[in-house]
């Protein structure tokens, strides 16, 4: 029987120093497997493609390609998954991995042998940490109404009551399934691919992820976490996360998109409808408890009337 193989797909948007550290990560974690890494350039526009083909172009593993348009993270992951291996040959597995993540040594490795061993497991992921050793969450249960309610008030009686639906899981003790991973460092199945196809581009970016591990499990392949395969994760880099100053259109894009998916525009309102109660909820709470963290600046007026703007795009469609 040959040996696995693994296409490792690496996403680069105006990072390219970082970009080529996670590279050298990637390479070593790849000795021993069969396969080869492409660093798809997500039309950086900043002489990213240049810098990484120049850095790169002596290393066999290695192929840098120019998706063309930022179409967000899926869309640049999706270039280079269907790109596939040399000569256009799909690999048993793809491995995707952010820019600002550095896997261990090992880390692909045992990726890629606990999906050999366990063949119902369609997506697994690796135990995410910061360059201070501290661990990152990474695990999720899927979004629903009453998780929307939950985050939005945060108040104890509450989250005790839906505590079975809290979307964050935190930092699993052991490996096991999960509802959905952050795609830091993620491999999947290439029978998932074909099953399920690859990540929707609707998505430009978050919830892509959520998405297609939602896919995945409803045709039958789960996720699981693997805390053995570890990743040095900086977060944020590319996508600027940490800075916000306000939540940008594209995340409440993506979150409508998805409790459209998942229930039709009817789910997608409720989950917001039951985002503003809990945020009523906090704002009550703060009228006696002042010091509680009110959240993002104009979150809640971002989220309505972003909401009132697609069903009005919706009603507009309907009607033609």
């Amino acid at each position: 029987m040959s040996a696995p193989t693994v296409l490792t797909v690496l996403l680069n948007w105006r990072t390219a120093d970082m970009t080529l550290r996670a590279a050298d990560s990637a390479e070593r974690a790849m000795e021993g497997i069969e396969g080869g890494i492409v660093v798809v350039d997500n039309d950086s526009g900043d002489g990213s493609f240049e810098k990484m083909s120049a850095a790169l172009k002596d290393r066999p593993r290695f192929r840098v390609v120019q998706s063309g348009r930022n179409g967000g993270f899926g869309a640049g992951n999706n270039v280079g998954i269907r790109l596939g291996l040399l000569g256009g040959v799909r690999p048993d597995y793809v491995y995707i991995l952010n820019s600002d993540a550095f896997p261990a040594p090992d880390a692909i490795r045992l990726l890629l042998d606990y999906l050999e061993a366990h063949p119902r497991v369609g997506i697994v992921g690796s135990y995410i940490h910061g360059s201070d050793g501290e661990p990152h969450v990474t695990c999720f249960r899927f979004p629903s109404v009453a998780s929307e309610l939950e985050v939005a008030a945060r108040t104890g009686p509450i989250s005790r009551l839906l505590r079975h639906k809290l979307v964050a899981i935190g930092v699993p003790e052991a490996t096991g399934p999960v509802d959905w991973l952050a795609g830091a460092s993620m491999m999947l199945r290439e029978e998932v691919i074909r099953t399920v196809g690859v990540f929707d581009e609707t998505f430009f970016l978050y919830f892509e992820e959520t998405d297609l591990c939602r896919r995945a499990a409803e045709a039958g392949w789960p996720t699981h976490f693997v805390k053995e395969s570890r990743v040095e994760h900086i977060g944020s880099v590319s996508t600027g996360m940490k800075s916000w100053k306000r939540v940008p259109g594209y995340w409440f894009d993506s979150r409508w998109h998805y409790f459209r998916k998942v229930g039709g525009t009817s789910r997608a309102v409720a989950a917001t409808l039951a985002h503003v109660l809990g945020a009523l909820i906090l704002k009550a709470r703060r009228l006696v408890q002042p010091k509680i963290d009110p959240g993002p600046p104009h979150f809640l007026r971002d989220l309505v009337g972003h909401a009132l703007r697609s069903l009005f795009r919706k009603q507009s469609v309907d009607r033609r």
